[in-house]
């Protein structure tokens, strides 16, 4: 598995079209999330099936574009809501999210009559 430690890690809530390559994914963090893609920082993108990723890391001197793709099942992945365009993940959450195992209490939404928002 690749290693990120020491990077600050954020997901793009909701779908994001994966015909985007560096550049949309670039022009995304920049304009939706406020966010400089040359960061210290990766971002990941999910599509609207949540089984396909994309991973967005500057190492320095260029971009790294890393492409995940499930045969079977789907990631568990927050929805898009208003005001929330992204999340960060610990380095712990983003093993687990790639390694399969359910993040689905970090992703649930409660609201303030304590039903959860999927």
């Amino acid at each position: 598995m690749m290693s990120f430690k020491g990077k600050q890690i954020y997901i793009a809530c909701g779908e994001t079209d994966m015909r985007n390559n560096i550049d949309g994914l670039s022009a995304i963090v920049e304009n939706s999330f406020a966010l400089s893609p040359m960061s210290e920082a990766i971002f990941i993108f999910c599509n609207g099936m949540k089984d396909r990723l994309k991973i967005l890391e500057w190492d320095g001197d260029g971009f790294w574009l890393h492409y995940k793709r499930l045969q079977h099942g789907r990631f568990p992945w927050p929805k898009s809501s208003e005001g929330e365009k992204t999340m960060t993940l610990s380095h712990q959450e983003l093993e687990q999210l790639l390694g399969g195992l359910k993040l689905r209490l970090k992703f649930d939404r409660i609201d303030y009559s304590g039903k959860i928002i999927v």
